[in-house]
């Protein structure tokens, strides 16, 4: 009788030799589903592994639960933003019981969608992806089937679990504020193709100046500004009156904004006012500080979890999207517009 090997059993199931021995040693590299298949398929052709019996040849505890995090390059280098929330997951993922794998995705792993090993052997029992890779990565990620979910991103082709900021009542949020304060006309900053993010922020910044009658002024609309400081001074350059304030979609934005009106002579917020979004750093090292729209990132973490365990639970429920409030903090770089 022909002696059963690894490779039969490879040929059985379309898998490769090395599959197979990581299955039967528990090594790390294939998914628990197919490892109960290879021990399976070796029980029933009656492979014997290191002169054991056939009777004797048991699945193999599994290793620690893990769970995969990956993002760009990009957004692993805004660590003001999402290093609060990495550490967040972190604390949490270790509470219960899960160790957690790190990946930056490359340009070049992105565009070629190619995917980090643990995730194209399933040897992860969760992913958790941070902002925006692409949309064709994502969805390669989503076909290998592992329970997955997104953070500060979303896309209407994507059927997958979502944490995202409450973006567009945000930014009406802090528009009121400034309309509170007596301003009409009120400036927009930002690139509402970089991120949904800032197209959403820029639906709440109109929906809260029609809601109050304000003027909508296309030239007191920038939507396609890189955050730089030439292009910000270029942009304000190009402008011949300056609406009483301004709102940005970011951090940086803001900061940019401040300080490239200072350089050109406005005082801020006795002639212009300054409202942006997150409340990073940059918020709080400039003079004034700027007011700004705070988000709870250990909660964004927190609620990130929460969710991902969850949907390791019920694979088959339908996906959701969990929308994170965020605070206005008013601080010293809007006032009452000068009569």
């Amino acid at each position: 009788m022909k002696k059963i090997t690894m490779q039969d059993i490879a040929d059985q199931l379309n898998i490769s030799k090395n599959s197979v021995s990581q299955a039967l040693t528990g090594k790390s590299g294939v998914s628990e589903e197919t490892r109960r298949m290879v021990i399976e398929k070796a029980n029933e052709l009656g492979y014997k592994y290191k002169g054991q019996p056939q009777s004797s040849l048991q699945p193999i505890q599994s290793e620690p639960k893990t769970i995969a995090l990956i993002a760009s390059e990009f957004a692993f280098s805004q660590t003001a933003f999402f290093g609060q929330i990495y550490l967040s997951v972190e604390k949490l993922i270790k509470q219960e019981g899960f160790r957690l794998l790190i990946q930056s995705i490359t340009s070049d792993a992105r565009d070629s969608l190619e995917l980090p090993d643990f995730i194209e052997n399933k040897s992860v029992n969760g992913i958790i992806i941070l902002s925006h890779i692409s949309t064709d990565y994502i969805k390669k990620v989503l076909d290998t089937d592992i329970p997955t979910i997104l953070i500060d991103h979303h896309d209407p082709t994507l059927d997958v679990d979502a944490i995202l900021t409450n973006n567009r009542f945000g930014a009406f949020k802090a528009i009121k504020h400034l309309i509170d304060l007596g301003h009409k006309n009120i400036g927009f900053m930002g690139d509402i193709d970089f991120s949904p993010s800032y197209q959403e922020r820029m639906e709440g910044y109109l929906l809260a100046l029609r809601e109050y009658d304000c003027p909508i002024r296309d030239e007191w609309m920038i939507t396609d500004l890189e955050e730089s400081d030439e292009s910000v001074w270029n942009a304000l350059d190009s402008i011949e009156e300056q609406p009483t304030a301004w709102f940005c979609v970011n951090d940086g934005l803001g900061f940019y904004t401040l300080t490239t009106l200072q350089r050109k002579g406005y005082r801020v917020p006795t002639d212009i006012s300054i409202c942006n979004f997150d409340n990073g750093k940059l918020s709080n090292i400039v003079s004034p500080k700027i007011t700004t729209m705070g988000i709870d990132l250990t909660y964004y973490g927190e609620k990130a979890i929460e969710q991902l365990l969850w949907r390791i639970k019920n694979p088959d429920q339908r996906t959701q999207e969990v929308l994170i409030p965020a605070t206005l903090l008013v601080k010293e770089s809007t006032a009452e517009v000068k009569k």
